[in-house]
């Protein structure tokens, strides 16, 4: 049984339904044991952006700020892929606590060793 938990996010405040959503599978699989990393792409690097996500929230009343510093707490690899972060001028500086630049290798090698959800 594979224990490894790859969520991939490609949307941001462009549909904070949908992101929080995956942030709250990952703190589900976390509190499931699972191995979790959350894989950031397109308009979702926006997420690990300092103070995005204090104003991200789904209709079911979930804040992505409040879900997110469960997986921090609990040590979560949160990547954000260094060219789509790049391209919207967010630097490894402007990442919340926990995060990282995440490169394509580093995805596919995490997804190749994991169960994928993509959202």
């Amino acid at each position: 049984m594979n224990d490894n938990v790859l969520i991939i996010l490609s949307c941001g405040t462009d549909n904070p339904n949908r992101s929080t959503r995956a942030i709250h599978l990952a703190k589900v699989a976390k509190e499931n044991g699972k191995n979790v990393s959350l894989f950031l792409l397109d308009e979702a690097v926006y997420i690990a952006k300092k103070g995005i996500a204090d104003h991200l929230k789904a209709a079911t009343g979930d804040v992505a700020d409040d879900l997110l510093a469960y997986l921090q707490e609990y040590e979560v690899p949160i990547y954000a892929c260094t060219p789509c972060a790049k391209a919207r001028q967010i630097s490894e500086a402007d990442l919340i606590a926990g995060a990282q630049m995440g490169t394509a290798a580093k995805m596919i090698e995490m997804a190749c060793n994991s169960a994928v959800i993509s959202l």
